[in-house]
């Protein structure tokens, strides 16, 4: 129940129907160490208002069942987007074309929520001053292949907390977002869509009546994801967690699970596409096409070291990792 209220808050504080601007008291720029932040004329949030208040208090209601780990999570700042360059003010502007326009089709409802977004500084950085990607970069490459974007619902923070990548320090950012859903059907994490299945529907969901993940086509990346929020946290339990993960194993140290449960979990972080080719990956090592070694060197590279050790850490049960 408070999880909902948090939410109905957030959305009357800022407003569904406006693109959200400083509010008083908030425009002093301030890295905090973060040299974006200057670059784009972000604002600081000050601790006492009420807009941080409300944003605090989703993020760790969104942590769930993960008290322990709640209370290790620390939220250093809270920046505010102003869209303030010429490219920032048209996405905004686009934003509210685009929330009327889906309004208009599905009967004055452009079902507009709150989400996080989890990732890489770097990626956050680029989002903030460019716009979302089609490309991702991996191990200094870039893999020009994505077709959706997954947001966590506003009560679900810790799932984006886990998408995102921290430094040697345990710094890490989210982005808090508005997301225009419209219409939306349900994506299974096998699937190989790659855009909606009929002019009916705006995005996807994993679940209908309880989703735990947004799922927004790329065509319709910048259009119906307007980033409002920068959260800048520290979780020290994610910091160096890619050296749980050894080139073709599982360090004995981690907690070890059976590959189609960590299929599954996986699932609650990954996008559909990648969903695909990691269901694909399995059953080709079902069919003996490639072997267990090389299955797990495949599962690293779509899911990332960090990410695939966190939740080898988190949610394991006591099996040995085999299959």
């Amino acid at each position: 129940m408070n999880q909902i209220v948090v939410e109905d808050q957030v959305s009357v504080t800022i407003g569904d129907d406006q693109i959200p601007c400083a509010t008083s008291g908030s425009n002093e720029i301030d890295s905090d160490g973060l040299e974006f932040v200057v670059k784009n004329g972000l604002a600081k949030i000050q601790e006492s208002s009420l807009e941080d208040f409300i944003i605090r208090t989703s993020f760790f209601s969104g942590m769930g069942q993960n008290s322990g780990l709640a209370k290790k999570t620390k939220i250093v700042a809270i920046h505010k987007n102003l869209n303030s360059s010429w490219s920032g003010k048209a996405r905004a502007q686009s934003f509210q074309v685009f929330s009327k326009a889906v309004a208009d089709k599905c009967g004055g409802d452009a079902n507009v929520k709150y989400a996080w977004y989890g990732a890489a500084s770097d990626e956050i950085s680029d989002i903030v001053m460019h716009g979302f990607s089609w490309c991702l970069k991996a191990d200094g490459n870039r893999d020009c292949s994505r077709h959706s974007i997954s947001l966590s619902p506003a009560k679900f923070s810790f799932d984006s907390v886990l998408s995102s990548e921290v430094d040697e320090n345990g710094l890490g950012l989210l982005l808090l977002c508005r997301v225009i859903l419209g219409k939306q059907e349900v994506v299974t994490a096998d699937s190989n869509q790659f855009h909606p299945s009929s002019p009916e529907f705006d995005s996807s969901v994993d679940d209908l009546s309880a989703p735990r993940k947004y799922i927004v086509w790329s065509p319709y990346m910048n259009s119906h994801i307007l980033p409002c929020y920068i959260i800048s946290f520290e979780a020290p339990y994610l910091r160096g967690s890619k050296g749980l993960v050894e080139a073709n194993t599982i360090k004995p140290r981690s907690p070890w699970m059976r590959f189609p449960t960590l299929i599954s979990m996986l699932s609650r972080f990954l996008g559909p596409s990648e969903m695909a080719s990691l269901n694909k990956q399995y059953r080709d090592f079902r069919e003996k096409r490639i072997s267990r070694p090389q299955l797990i060197q495949r599962v690293k590279e779509i899911a990332g070291n960090q990410l695939l050790a966190a939740v080898v850490s988190l949610y394991s049960n006591k099996s040995l990792l085999r299959c």
